[in-house]
């Protein structure tokens, strides 16, 4: 006999079209271990409810259509365990849209911002090919590792919804587009790469607004880790000489620069370094907060004040920088 679990399913429901707020209906069932959430999302519609609406298509895992969130977890859902998700949520699992602001109808959303900052970046090989080709182009094993899987996307979403810098600021391009950037930048066939690595340079739009956060890394079902792409595109900006001097740029030499001097992570002489002493000021409130905690002094950030000892062996740190530094900010 197989095995089953009865648990309850909260669905996110909202049709744009009828209803004035969204709200949550809740279905119980048996599930198998060997079901997956697309099975669930299946078995509401057809044992529960023929309303219920959301996107599916391939059940392959390449297309990316079936992306929801289970419990906060983005998931590919013809991809995710049932069985999982209850070992790691308990017998009530809440099924909910991508982003829920976007909801058309159930777990279906408006993608029309992923697919416009997608297509932005050119996510494409742009060169001169003949029309008429008599072989194939040919790369070297190096050219196709250099891309790092990042060929790997299905566009499913789950990292661009799943990013907090993208969602408290809808100017940035967020971690998927960032990845077709970096993925078509690095091919040695295209010619673009130039004009990608200035607009994902630009402040508010691009790499530099990243918060580092790792969301992306934790929601890509393919394994493809944006979070490496867009490290790989400021490494890029400043080798290329796309990088211009501003708080974002200064703020990583600031970063370098303390571990050379102490070894340590110096939080105000970064802020010292990036956004001068009238910027300071403007961070007083944090700064007075650091201080009570005694995660920095009333000296620190003052010129000429060493508020920060040095560590052992710093002479070992500089030399490990000076051979992993692949650019000179």
């Amino acid at each position: 006999m197989s095995e089953t679990k009865k648990i309850t399913i909260k669905a996110f429901r909202f049709n744009a079209e009828t209803d004035y707020l969204p709200y949550y209906k809740t279905y119980e069932m048996e599930v198998g271990k060997d079901e997956l959430i697309l099975d669930l999302l299946n078995r509401i519609k057809w044992e529960h409810d023929g309303s219920f609406s959301y996107r599916r298509s391939c059940r392959h895992g390449i297309c990316g259509s079936c992306s929801i969130k289970v419990n906060g977890k983005p998931v590919l859902s013809c991809k995710e365990n049932a069985y999982d998700m209850i070992k790691l949520f308990g017998e009530e699992l809440i099924f909910d849209p991508q982003s829920k602001k976007r909801a058309i109808k159930d777990m279906i959303i408006d993608k029309k911002d992923f697919w416009d900052k997608h297509n932005a970046i050119k996510p494409y090989v742009n060169g001169n090919v003949d029309p008429h080709p008599t072989h194939e182009t040919h790369m070297t094993k190096e050219q196709v590792e250099n891309i790092l899987d990042a060929d790997y996307c299905i566009q499913c979403g789950n990292c661009h919804y799943a990013c907090p810098a993208l969602e408290a600021n809808s100017e940035f391009f967020g971690p998927a587009a960032f990845a077709a950037a970096y993925r078509f930048t690095v091919d040695p066939r295209d010619n673009s790469g130039q004009e990608r690595l200035e607009m994902t340079a630009q402040l508010g739009q691009g790499v530099w607004d990243c918060v580092k956060c790792y969301e992306c890394a934790e929601a890509c079902p393919k394994d493809v880790n944006p979070i490496e792409k867009i490290m790989k595109l400021h490494n890029l900006q400043f080798e290329q000489g796309v990088a211009q001097s501003n708080v974002a740029t200064r703020h990583a030499e600031g970063f370098l620069r303390g571990m050379k001097k102490t070894g340590y992570l110096d939080e105000a002489d970064i802020v010292l370094y990036s956004e001068g002493m009238l910027g300071m000021y403007k961070h007083l409130p944090t700064a007075l907060k650091m201080m009570k905690s005694g995660k920095i002094h009333w000296h620190s950030g003052i010129p000429f004040i060493n508020s920060i000892p040095k560590i052992k062996n710093l002479d070992e740190v500089k030399k490990l920088i000076e051979i992993s530094q692949t650019n000179k900010l």
